[in-house]
């Protein structure tokens, strides 16, 4: 009996062990100080930190890093996006139409943007946006933002982001956390994420 037991006990540590290495393998890491190009684009990005790059990419100009996993952190690069196109990759055009930027559209309108987006693409229950100020993104004049979100499963989470739009097309980067602990713990090590963003 107790033979029995131990081999069992070894068969799920076994599984366990199989499984915690899944993740690791399905993403790339982005080395501290080696600059990388991001959501196939040309937007480049150089990290002060060792970061996680995730495998699943979150839309057709989007990707997303991580430094502890995407329920704890996630810095999300939109680059690119064209007008006519949603931030994230659509689940269902004719049920739950994602907002699209537009050719028009202003920066000031641009955090609106992303709280349609959170709202209708990632199920969000409350978003709240504060703090939307003019500010230097790309070298251009862009706008930068604070959001609080409340995700599908009731977590509260703080944001921030920082947008431009160039040559007709828009460019942001996101980052959000947990309010409690992870978001002021990681903050300094996204904004640095953002302020080395070049095209």
């Amino acid at each position: 009996m107790k033979f029995n037991t131990l081999r069992m006990a070894l068969a799920l540590a076994a599984v366990a062990v199989a499984t915690l290495s899944v993740p690791a393998d399905a993403h790339k890491l982005a080395e501290k100080g080696k600059a990388v190009t991001v959501a196939d684009s040309t937007l480049s990005i150089t990290p002060t930190r060792d970061w996680n790059r995730l495998s699943g990419k979150p839309g057709k100009h989007a990707e997303a890093w991580t430094l502890d996993g995407e329920q704890l952190d996630e810095v999300t690069f939109y680059a690119a996006i064209e007008p006519g196109e949603p931030l994230l990759r659509e689940r269902s055009k004719k049920k739950e139409p994602l907002p699209k930027f537009r050719k028009d559209m202003l920066l000031a309108e641009v955090p609106e943007l992303l709280e349609r987006t959170y709202r209708t693409g990632k199920d969000a229950r409350d978003f709240q946006l504060s703090g939307a100020t003019p500010g230097k993104f790309l070298g251009r004049d862009g706008v930068t933002f604070a959001y609080v979100v409340t995700d599908a499963d009731g977590l509260t989470r703080k944001g921030e982001a920082r947008a431009a739009i160039v040559d007709g097309k828009l460019y942001m980067v996101t980052f959000d956390a947990p309010r409690l602990h992870y978001f002021d713990q990681l903050a300094d090590d996204a904004r640095a994420l953002m302020a080395s963003a070049t095209l």
